[in-house]
């Protein structure tokens, strides 16, 4: 059976759910969550196939805080199946400080994350405090890794990209490694951001895709690569593409492509790129976050001869 075609990727599969996140499970599952427009709670959703998530009924397992850490800004959450356990990483602002931004963790020890109980694991926490969001785990070679952004300790730009080793799901071993930082104009348009790293491995190399720009119709998809052998902790192993890899494409109606992470068909065979865009352009920058309109999409990708991903 053929799920994701080309009709549709020509319109949004899932309306009003920005940063989107999905992952295909061993129990045949497609697990799905993302920012919902209020900012306020996590909700996941399944389906036997990509397309099904469309009309699939959300279950929310948790709700923000009143007050404190937790409280205002619930953005981005990601769920993973590490070492037997569920881990949804997210991020989230205070009530009294909206933008006192971090990571927090939860954590769910049954089979089925719909029926378990998610607890509050607590923050995840850098090398030093500042503006940080758009976590990501991946493993590799035996050892598990985080990829996040982050404001730097100058606090030149708006985010830069950080690797770690983890030595458990809820703990970043230092020192933390930055392997991106908005140097391109492409990079800086509005905002200085590097954000939403997202990892696939292929074809000896481990690819990360990440976001720039502000989260307008200038918002675009940028790529890091390095090779699977590499130190990934060594920032020289990781090579910035020059030019951005999926940008706004006005002749499909998809604006400000961003914040992407990957799946496959149930083969395994066919790799999909899950993103979010608009359908227009026009939005006000000191508002756009609070536009609701930022749509989940879905499309195959190709690979070119190098051995990197073609989006567009």
């Amino acid at each position: 059976m053929i799920d994701v075609t080309a009709e549709t990727e020509k319109q949004p599969l899932i309306f009003q759910r920005a940063d989107p996140y999905m992952y295909f499970h061993t129990d045949g599952y497609y697990y799905f969550t993302a920012s919902v427009p209020e900012y306020d709670r996590i909700e996941l959703r399944r389906s036997w196939t990509i397309t099904g998530l469309a009309n699939a009924e959300p279950c929310v397992i948790w709700h923000k805080h009143a007050e404190g850490p937790m409280s205002w800004h619930v953005w981005a959450p990601e769920i993973h199946f590490i070492n037997g356990k569920w881990f949804i990483y997210f991020a989230a602002g205070q009530a009294e400080s909206p933008w006192y931004i971090r990571t927090w963790i939860l954590e769910c020890d049954s089979p089925d994350p719909f029926a378990g109980e998610w607890k509050e694991k607590g923050p995840l926490i850098p090398e030093w405090d500042s503006f940080q969001l758009d976590t990501t785990v991946f493993e590799h070679a035996g050892s598990l890794y985080t990829v996040w952004a982050q404001k730097s300790k100058e606090r030149t730009e708006n985010s830069c990209l950080y690797i770690a080793r983890m030595p458990n799901p809820y703990t970043i071993e230092y020192p933390q490694v930055m392997i991106s930082r908005p140097e391109y104009e492409w990079e800086c348009r509005g905002f200085k951001v590097n954000e939403g790293p997202s990892v696939i491995k292929r074809n000896g190399r481990i690819f990360i895709t990440y976001s720039a720009s502000a989260t307008d119709a200038t918002y675009c998809i940028g790529l890091l690569s390095a090779g699977d052998s590499s130190d990934l902790l060594d920032k020289n192993s990781w090579k910035k593409s020059p030019e951005p890899v999926y940008t706004t494409d006005a002749a499909k109606g998809i604006f400000g492509p961003g914040h992407s992470c990957f799946t496959t068909d149930r083969s395994g065979k066919e790799d999909i790129l899950v993103y979010h865009a608009r359908p227009y352009a026009d939005v006000d920058l000191n508002f756009a976050l609070y536009d609701p309109n930022r749509h989940t999409w879905v499309k195959h990708f190709s690979w070119d001869k190098s051995g990197f991903p073609v989006f567009q």
